[in-house]
């Protein structure tokens, strides 16, 4: 697809995500705040291992120490949790910067191990941060969690409170409608930038990397610097990723973010495709919205039971519909639904003509055959 269609379609998918809380409930705004908050991080990580090719099962950490990181620097001190009492547009930025800085700590060994070696790596940190945020009680709240300070800019709260009422076209706006703009332009910005970054210089130095650290160190690419920078923005993004969360939920706890978060990252960029900026999003559409769907419509699908009723529970299902959602994009959709998407929408290049030798007094024409090298 050429880049005119591409915006196009952009533009008209912007339009109507900015009309869309003229005329949905109060369920599915909240459902989009989680789908927005979720591919922002999607979209960090299918960065680090879809271009870089270094593989992540921490990613839900680093949006834990964002998440925490913002209801700290923002909120207030009570007598049970410490706060900074921060403008929240800075909680905010710490948050990313927090997350992207631990990133950087743990960067060194991003850039020795490579493959299972990473991925067992930064699956430590998901156990040791949830056994710091349990145990540091006085920042976060430890088991219970603590509550999150609204989002403000100017005065102006992206909550039911300043202005008290707000009503734009005869719908009122309370604080899920304004939290959807906050969400959709933070988003659309992530988005844009991890854009940019994949098809920049430093996309293609994380390409090369992924493809072949000897030849991009022939190429005078710094391999470790590459995978550093790599893992720093993805961290970044989760951080973000992590205080988007704990404003859409109103409060931030441990389990939000465990091993199953990190688990339901890599789901969602490997069902919409490995580096797929585009494709992470979908993915996250699709992962983060099920549950919340089969949750909501429990009692009018016939083979879902209700939550401790010993029958399939909406949250099993939704599982086994990952289950065989990523079966099916490994065995027949290799390149996720962006790699369909595109082979829908390119024509495929029709195969040169070949002469087969007929008695007309011309030399006959064949294709030669192709090296391995070539193939590649």
């Amino acid at each position: 697809m050429s880049d005119l269609p591409k915006k196009l379609a952009g533009a008209v998918l912007l339009l109507i995500a900015l009309a869309l809380p003229f005329v949905l409930t109060d369920f599915w705004l909240q459902t989009g705040l989680f789908v927005m908050a979720t591919a922002i991080g999607a979209v960090g990580l299918t960065l680090l291992v879809g271009v870089a090719g270094q593989l992540s099962l921490g990613h839900a950490a680093f949006a834990a120490i964002g998440a925490y990181v913002y209801a700290w620097t923002s909120g207030e001190a009570t007598g049970s949790v410490a706060g900074l009492g921060l403008p929240p547009v800075l909680g905010l930025l710490l948050a990313a910067l927090a997350a992207a800085g631990v990133g950087a700590a743990f960067s060194p060994v991003a850039g020795r191990l490579r493959g299972i070696y990473l991925g067992l790596a930064t699956l430590g940190l998901v156990f040791v941060v949830r056994h710091l945020v349990v145990n540091l009680e006085d920042w976060t709240g430890g088991f219970v969690g603590r509550s999150v300070q609204p989002f403000a800019v100017g005065g102006f709260s992206f909550s039911n409170r300043d202005p008290d009422y707000l009503a734009i076209a005869g719908v009122e706006f309370e604080g899920l409608h304004r939290l959807w703009y906050l969400f959709l332009a933070l988003a659309v910005a992530a988005i844009w930038l991890a854009a940019n970054i994949r098809n920049g210089r430093t996309g293609r130095a994380w390409a090369n990397v992924r493809d072949s650290e000897t030849a991009a160190a022939a190429m005078g690419i710094g391999v470790a610097g590459a995978k550093r920078s790599a893992f720093v923005v993805s961290s970044g993004y989760a951080g973000l990723t992590g205080a988007m969360l704990a404003l859409a939920y109103g409060r931030v706890a441990p389990d939000v973010f465990s091993l199953t978060a990190s688990i339901d990252f890599l789901v969602m960029i490997v069902l919409g495709g490995l580096g797929s900026v585009a494709g992470a999003v979908v993915g996250a559409v699709f992962v983060t919205s099920l549950p919340l769907v089969l949750a909501q419509y429990s009692s009018s699908l016939p083979f879902l039971a209700a939550p401790g009723s010993g029958g399939l529970e909406a949250s099993t299902a939704s599982r086994i519909v990952y289950g065989l959602a990523i079966i099916a994009v490994l065995v027949f959709v290799r390149g996720g639904l962006a790699g369909l998407a595109r082979r829908r929408l390119t024509p495929s290049a029709a195969p040169s003509p070949t002469r087969t030798p007929v008695d007309d007094g011309q030399p006959a024409t064949v294709n030669p055959p192709r090296s391995k090298e070539t193939t590649r």
